[in-house]
């Protein structure tokens, strides 16, 4: 099983109401959250894309290539690439390009977007966002399966026989479908035969368990062995040294990230007892000590299976050496529990 973090880089004043940091500050955080994953033996680590001025990253195969250039195993994620509005062309060459620099080190999580501020600004009609995805998801597993292509849609123009270069440095690039919580983007997964990357913010393990299922029937029944339906779960996440320590920490931080809506049409003001309940076993938050976090990922695994784990490290504006205690516990701490428990 795999264990990794990732950061969507929101911006956010510090707790006690001081300057946000800049873009630039959150960018030499995300690189050294990445450098500290690395070396610490994680597996995976994520950056997400966001078109607005609450993010610091737009790019994340750019943030992503500054930690190729200073870790040495770390597999590097977009958490996730905003498909939708973006040349399939242009996403498979910039992560070929990430591939070539890391040494193989590269996927992508091709998503939707659950937030509306990149469709006006490149173009793109939320009516008809589903068949765009599909369309440009097509285009894009084309680009990663054949070093010519011929093809024709309405998203783009069409290509006839044109070559696609640079090609990945070894093999096919990962491409992980990204799933919210709608069963049509679970069936367009399991269909595909493509892994699938579960956004596990809210709710409990029912719910996530029912588009697990959604994704492997559907595999399973367009003939995919069910032993190659890999499925991956993000969630938000912080290790504190004990459960009640942890929630203390993290309070403030989530509600302010909630609170602030990030590019959404509204926020949601948590309450400390609601963040307590959806950090109990079961619910899908991940706060608490070490054997609690523990715990939690292991119940993912028994119910839905998953065969990844990626932790939302760096909410709200958790400073940054809160941020790297938290992942130190998580590789020093959670990860072995987890590994020994799964074998």
């Amino acid at each position: 099983m795999e264990l990794g973090v990732f950061s969507l880089t929101d911006i956010h004043a510090a707790a006690d109401g001081g300057t946000p940091p800049t873009p630039g500050q959150r960018l030499d955080d995300v690189v050294a959250y990445g450098i500290l994953a690395d070396r610490l033996g994680l597996d995976v680590f994520g950056v997400g894309e966001h078109h607005s001025h609450d993010f610091a990253v737009s790019s994340p195969v750019v943030a992503l290539a500054a930690v190729a250039q200073a870790t040495d195993r770390v597999r590097l994620v977009s958490t996730a690439t905003v498909l939708t509005t973006l040349d399939p062309v242009r996403v498979y060459q910039d992560h070929a390009t990430l591939d070539l620099l890391s040494h193989g080190r590269a996927e992508i999580v091709a998503g939707r977007s659950a937030f509306a501020e990149p469709f006006a600004l490149f173009g793109v009609d939320p009516d008809r966002l589903d068949e765009v995805y599909e369309e440009k998801l097509d285009l894009l597993l084309q680009c990663r399966d054949h070093e010519r292509v011929t093809w024709a849609g309405s998203s783009r123009p069409a290509l006839l026989d044109e070559e696609i270069t640079p090609r990945a440095y070894a093999g096919r690039l990962p491409v992980w479908v990204g799933v919210g919580g709608t069963p049509t983007s679970a069936l367009r997964a399991g269909d595909l035969g493509l892994p699938m990357m579960l956004g596990f913010v809210g709710g409990n393990l029912d719910n996530a368990r029912r588009l697990v299922e959604t994704y492997r029937l559907a595999g399973e029944q367009a003939g995919h062995d069910p032993a190659t339906l890999q499925i991956g779960l993000a969630a938000h996440l912080y290790v504190g040294e004990g459960t009640a320590s942890a929630r203390d920490d993290a309070y403030p931080h989530y509600r302010r990230y909630l609170a602030s809506a990030t590019g959404r049409s509204s926020g949601w003001d948590v309450t400390r007892d609601q963040m307590n309940d959806l950090s109990e076993r079961g619910a899908g938050l991940l706060i608490g000590g070490p054997e609690h976090v523990a715990a939690k990922i292991l119940d993912l695994r028994e119910i839905c299976g998953i065969d990844r784990f990626l932790g939302q490290v760096d909410f709200g504006g958790l400073p940054r050496p809160v941020v790297e205690a938290s992942v130190e516990r998580f590789a020093r701490e959670v990860a072995p529990a987890v590994r020994a428990a799964v074998g």
